[in-house]
């Protein structure tokens, strides 16, 4: 037996591939076997583990990440005294493979059709200004929070505020014509705001927003999520109507405040999926009461009864009413959700409590056409 083969016996080198291969990329969301992303393992007369990790990109944002749980793997195997991570690029065919693998033989079309086990809400409003991103957002780890695989697509492709609220600014990765969503707290996000330079306007007519969100659907890699989000932008244009005419069995869930302005003109927004027959979940009252900083005391500052109008009109549940406070705001300014910044705020509360009563909402069959087969 040579003196190398000695000194490493007590080392399990399968143990240690099983190990580190095990570890999940976090935004594939596979493990790196899985994935095709570990290369070489070997373990030296020292016990030090040499892991080789193949990357999507060169320029992997989450390298760090990959470094420090590849590296707490290999050392949980007895006999490993220290580890070396190295990285890789995977070549253009193992890159075009992964592609092939993620989109499970499709070449076009998206995961959320009638099949799919995703519960998708739309989250929309009349008119800006009310905090439905601020919802979606919070709503969106709250749900994270309680074990659910959860995704935001941003599809307020003019007034985009995901990247803000998660306090997420850069680009996706591109696999082959596949992106993969960015991660942050738990979240998988979309967004055009991760897309263009800094505050650069984005100016699409129709067509190129009803491409986008085809793209945004189709075209990146959510993988097997249990509810997805999305922020659509104010009233009741191209954007919406794009998402009731791709995704029909998403549900509604209308935002507004109290205010009366506020109320009148989310109803348009709930006549409208009413008529499409869309399903509407419900109704959440955001800003329903001012909370003092100082000694708590609310304060009806946009009036009262504007969700509780709304749901009536629309025919369906007032969910939950949200106060405005401090933590709220400065949370959403800060770039982190305040369910993560200000557990304890009563606007956080409320969200949490609404994220867990989410009702599951089926569209109708009455006039939707049904697959028959003869037996």
């Amino acid at each position: 037996m040579s003196l190398l083969s000695r000194d490493r016996k007590d080392v399990d080198l399968e143990a240690v591939r099983r190990a580190v291969g095990g570890v999940r990329d976090p935004e594939l969301h596979l493990t790196l076997a899985e994935a095709g992303m570990l290369d070489d393992v070997r373990v030296g007369r020292d016990g030090t583990a040499h892991v080789t990790v193949r990357l999507t990109t060169p320029t992997c944002p989450m390298r760090q990440q990959l470094a420090d749980e590849v590296g707490a793997a290999a050392d949980t195997v007895a006999g490993v005294t220290a580890v070396r991570v190295d990285f890789v690029a995977m070549s253009e065919a193992e890159r075009l493979g992964l592609s092939s693998r993620l989109r499970g033989g499709r070449e076009t079309g998206h995961r959320f059709g009638p099949d799919s086990t995703t519960r998708v809400y739309a989250v929309a409003s009349g008119k800006g200004g009310v905090g439905k991103s601020t919802v979606t957002a919070n709503l969106a780890v709250a749900l994270a929070q309680q074990g659910k695989r959860v995704g935001v697509l941003d599809a307020d492709v003019w007034g985009w505020s995901i990247p803000q609220l998660f306090g997420v600014r850069r680009p996706p990765v591109a696999l082959k014509g596949l992106m993969l969503p960015l991660q942050a707290h738990g979240v998988a996000l979309m967004s055009v705001g991760f897309l263009v330079d800094g505050d650069e306007p984005v100016v699409w007519r129709g067509p190129m927003l009803h491409k986008a969100i085809e793209q945004f659907l189709g075209d990146v890699y959510w993988g097997e999520l249990d509810v997805l989000l999305i922020d659509l932008p104010p009233g009741t244009g191209d954007v919406t109507l794009t998402l009731l005419e791709l995704l029909p069995d998403a549900q509604l869930l209308a935002v507004t405040t109290p205010q009366v302005a506020a109320q009148t003109v989310a109803a348009r927004v709930g006549r409208m999926a009413r008529d499409a027959r869309m399903p509407v979940a419900g109704v959440i009252e955001n800003m329903s009461t001012l909370v003092c900083s100082a000694c708590d005391a609310p304060t009806a500052l946009f009036g009262e009864g504007g969700g509780a109008r709304l749901a009536d009109d629309i025919g369906t549940t007032l969910l939950g009413q949200v106060p405005l406070d401090l933590p709220l705001r400065t949370a959403g300014d800060a770039g982190t959700p305040a369910m993560v910044a200000a557990p304890d705020a009563p606007s956080v509360a409320e969200l949490r409590r609404i994220a867990g009563d989410l009702p599951v909402v089926r569209r109708s069959l009455v006039g939707r056409p049904l697959a028959l087969s003869v037996v």
